[in-house]
């Protein structure tokens, strides 16, 4: 074999090392990037749901807008919170339609918990509830004390709405009509059914007294011309807790997830956020965090 035929063999062996080296290069890089996707897959698994059953002032407040999407992405979880008012959510959590509930009504959080449909519940928070009404006030109620005011209204058969859906509000409500011995009934007495938004809005068109939380007051206040009557009493408090729902009775509950969503909640840091809820735009906070103190009774 001739210097030129040497060269011309030399030349086509190293080219086909090159071309064998890129072949290879490339299958390692798809192994490796097959690799590294299929740890990207494993590093973040599929989201769980978790159903939180709660009332309607969370929901209208705008607190659970501010405080659920953190903790889904913490967690990553689908939280699906279900705003009805607590009486239904407390129904919700006794068929198991629920795995944890943020509700406002403490007699029937502990008959819950009594008759074993709950597996933990903790304080979360508390505001309270006000009397407001017509700024002419014509059954005369400005600082009187709850049940003298209601039965002032009644005496006067003024406007009042009432939710009159089994919610933590109206169970306050009932509370202080049994203090005044009186069964509220007339046409002065309007029953919408509807959660606290829509019935503010109902009294506000009618000019009529309601009994409504702060934090919902507060975030519509600047949309309805009702003001403040009746505050700062401690019949009028209105104390919050987080229950999960037992998933010894009901197997489907999200029990792990409730468990985190409880224990995420109560945190300083994130009670610290819901004390901070509201500063900024409304001038005070529309709940007071409770974790670690306890609502007041």
């Amino acid at each position: 074999m001739d210097g030129l035929e040497m060269k011309k063999t030399t030349a086509r062996r190293a080219a086909a090392v090159a071309i064998l080296g890129l072949f290879l290069a490339l299958g390692a890089f798809g192994c490796t990037a097959k690799t590294e996707t299929k740890k990207v897959t494993e590093k973040r698994p599929a989201a769980t749901s978790l159903i939180v059953a709660t009332t309607t002032s969370t929901a209208d407040t705008g607190l659970l807008d501010y405080l659920l999407p953190i903790f889904d992405k913490k967690y990553n979880i689908k939280t699906k919170p279900i705003a009805v008012g607590t009486g239904e959510a407390i129904a919700m959590g006794q068929r198991g339609e629920a795995d944890v509930l943020l509700v406002h009504a403490r007699a029937k959080e502990d008959k819950f918990m009594a008759d074993g449909f709950g597996s933990l519940r903790k304080d979360v928070m508390y505001n309270d509830f006000l009397i407001i009404g017509p700024a002419g006030d014509p059954a005369g109620i400005k600082g009187l004390s709850p049940d003298r005011a209601f039965a002032a209204i009644a005496a006067a058969q003024a406007p009042f709405v009432t939710r009159g859906d089994n919610s933590g509000t109206y169970t306050k409500e009932l509370s202080i009509w049994t203090k005044t011995a009186l069964t509220p009934a007339g046409d002065w007495y309007v029953n919408v059914g509807q959660g606290m938004g829509e019935a503010t809005k109902i009294a506000n068109e009618k000019q009529a007294y309601i009994l409504i939380d702060r934090g919902t007051f507060l975030s519509l206040q600047k949309s309805i011309s009702l003001g403040i009557l009746v505050e700062g009493q401690k019949d009028l408090f209105n104390p919050y807790g987080v229950i999960i729902v037992n998933k010894a009775k009901f197997a489907k509950v999200n029990e792990v997830d409730a468990k985190k969503f409880v224990d995420w909640i109560t945190l300083p840091e994130v009670q610290k956020l819901i004390g901070k809820f509201g500063k900024a735009k409304y001038g005070q906070a529309l709940f007071t965090p409770s974790a670690a103190t306890g609502n007041p009774k």
